[in-house]
């Protein structure tokens, strides 16, 4: 959702929390209202995390998941995969079909690879026309392997139904998480593999591992 939206949902958010919390405190008559302003909270929250378009985790919402996941690789030592994806040539898309098509292309690029997923996956839109995919307990060999399967099951949609004439691609930049990483440095080098990824043309994938810790000199 953009900045100028999450705002107002923030603070509208808040103040259904505090009157839901005054009712209870005060026992007030009108808390037979409370499963109704309960709901409506939850709904604000599911609008807080989402993004507005695809219905994907929304980019805060997808680092906070990120942080969690470093926090429990941290604890169990299992490695995982951070995959950033975009839509190759949907700028052509938008000029030349326009913008409601190129919303309906994106709302179904986002749909499939939901679908296709893992459930333990996490995926959320973090930019315009960018995804990213935290893949857990995976190495970057596997989440090539998945981003290819994926990639076949896509190739099989009618996408010409939405654009006359268009088969979807996509691009992927791969990275691993490596100890004490942040939420902020897998997002850079994920996003240094995408570009690469996108320099050597539609479709194709790129891998980028961390850079070993420098050598002390000193052996144990």
């Amino acid at each position: 959702m953009p900045a100028d939206q999450q705002a107002p949902l923030h603070s509208a958010r808040h103040q259904l929390a505090q009157l839901i919390a005054d009712i209870r405190e005060k026992h007030d008559a009108d808390s037979h209202l409370l499963p109704q302003l309960e709901s409506l909270l939850q709904q604000l929250d599911q609008l807080n995390e989402h993004d507005y378009l695809t219905g994907a985790l929304n980019r805060r919402a997808l680092l906070a998941q990120l942080s969690n996941e470093l926090a429990r690789s941290y604890r169990t030592g299992h490695t995982f995969t951070l995959a950033l994806v975009s839509v190759d040539h949907l700028e052509q898309i938008l000029d030349s079909h326009g913008q409601e098509t190129a919303r309906a292309i994106l709302r179904q690029f986002a749909a499939e690879f939901s679908r296709l997923l893992r459930t333990l996956d996490v995926f959320g839109r973090t930019a315009a026309n960018e995804f990213a995919i935290i893949m857990p307990t995976t190495w970057l060999d596997q989440s090539r392997k998945a981003i290819v399967r994926i990639r076949s099951s896509l190739d099989q949609n009618d996408w010409a139904a939405i654009a006359p004439g268009y088969q979807l691609h996509f691009s992927t930049g791969l990275t691993i998480n490596q100890l004490h990483d942040t939420p902020e440095a897998m997002m850079t080098r994920a996003q240094t593999a995408l570009r690469n990824a996108r320099l050597q043309g539609a479709g194709q994938v790129a891998e980028l591992e961390p850079e070993l810790p420098p050598f002390s000199g000193h052996e144990d």
